[in-house]
């Protein structure tokens, strides 16, 4: 499965790498660009390449897939991959996933739409409506730093009512991630403490902060160093609420609402990793 348009056709290119190689070891496949099929009942295993958007899609037009994937970094943020796969090279993702068992991987489902790597809800979710038609992962990390530097100094921070079966947090907010992976925007290790089958989500609140802060802070949150400035806890369920229409991203996806439902579904997809 291959997103031709990910990663300005980065995808397309490691696409066809990865179909001479298969050619080599004389393994039966298809391959199929953006012409995607109805269904996989007839295969064992696929293989994505794309980026996080490219997955996004695809485990929200094949909800209950059970066939077990693979994803190939193929777009410009690939954050879940990094999350499942490290920094491997394309030699050494092939090499792991032709021998990996299946292992179970949560998902999560926000006002009706599924998301594997997390939800981000204030700042993050203005940064992605702010990036308008460059798309979240297709302009890549540059484009996404550029466009976190020029809004930091102007967002203004939401109040929130955020509920978890543990507690209710009811205050002015910079931002909330709700993470089932560890890193956003290609970089940004923002809940660098998330396990992608633990049955739970990452919650991680910062609060209102002032803009010294916001500049001292944007440096660490590459490193995963600003926890000491957040909230955090770990829950099933969220539910986030505000008295406004608020800007989202799901996976790098743009949704907006007063309200977002968030549950952890827990080992819903098998990946080889």
């Amino acid at each position: 499965m291959c997103n031709s348009r990910a990663g300005k056709g980065k995808a397309a290119k490691i696409a066809e790498q990865i179909r001479r190689r298969l050619l080599q070891l004389r393994l039966p496949f298809d391959l199929f660009k953006d012409d995607w099929p109805a269904g996989f009942q007839q295969y064992t295993d696929i293989w994505i390449v794309g980026g996080d958007g490219t997955l996004n899609y695809f485990i929200n037009r094949y909800q209950q897939i059970s066939t077990p994937i693979s994803i190939f970094k193929g777009g410009s943020g690939n954050d879940f991959a990094w999350k499942l796969y490290g920094d491997k090279n394309i030699e050494g993702y092939f090499g792991s996933v032709l021998v990996a068992e299946p292992r179970m991987v949560d998902a999560g489902i926000c006002n009706g739409r599924y998301f594997l790597n997390g939800v981000g809800i204030g700042f993050d979710g203005e940064v992605v409506k702010a990036m308008g038609t460059k798309k979240y992962f297709s302009a890549g990390y540059l484009a996404y730093l550029f466009t976190v530097v020029r809004k930091i100094f102007f967002f203004e921070a939401k109040h929130l009512q955020v509920t978890t079966s543990q507690v209710i947090w009811n205050r002015q907010a910079f931002m909330v991630t709700i993470a089932n992976g560890s890193r956003y925007g290609g970089g940004f290790l923002v809940a660098p403490q998330a396990v992608v089958n633990d049955e739970l989500l990452d919650l991680v609140i910062v609060p209102e902060i002032t803009f010294l802060k916001r500049i001292q802070y944007l440096p660490k949150v590459g490193k995963g160093k600003h926890l000491d400035l957040t909230e955090m806890s770990r829950s099933a369920r969220v539910t986030i609420e505000s008295g406004q229409i608020m800007a989202a991203h799901l996976d790098g996806e743009l949704m907006e609402s007063a309200r977002f439902e968030i549950e952890c579904l827990a080992g819903k997809y098998l990946f080889k990793y």
